[in-house]
């Protein structure tokens, strides 16, 4: 994960600390260990598919969806909102199946509850290019 691009950062310390460990697990490709981070009644939606819900239903989805790519790394530009709620914007640099690195710009909604677990994830970002062969 990248951090020397963060420009705003509007959490805590110590949600700040949480969430670069969250980043951290999302970049290991660790459904496990992602898992611990979520809620049973949580959600993720991608851009304008139907939400995955339940943690059960989410975890496998991205199980799933993580064997489409070989890498991911995270490079934070900015996070925006409170504790509880809050936006990513950053850089999502991919190595695809065939070694190809691609980098895509990505903005996702985080909600978290009072346990500190993610209920819901809404990411935004344009895959094509995850998933177009180059030149």
């Amino acid at each position: 994960m990248k951090t020397e691009n963060l420009r705003i950062n509007q959490l805590s310390p110590e949600t700040y600390e949480w969430y670069l460990k969250y980043l951290e697990t999302l970049d290991t490709l660790d459904i496990e260990a992602y898992g611990k981070f979520l809620a049973q009644d949580c959600s993720v939606q991608s851009n304008n598919a139907l939400p995955m819900e339940g943690k059960e239903v989410v975890i496998q989805g991205l199980a799933d969806y993580w064997t489409t790519f070989a890498s991911l790394e995270h490079d934070l530009l900015n996070i925006y909102g409170s504790d509880s709620s809050f936006v990513l914007e950053a850089l999502n640099h991919y190595k695809r199946n065939d070694g190809q690195e691609v980098t895509i710009r990505a903005v996702a909604f985080t909600d978290r509850n009072t346990e500190g677990l993610v209920t819901s994830v809404r990411f935004y970002t344009d895959t094509t290019p995850l998933f177009t062969k180059g030149d």
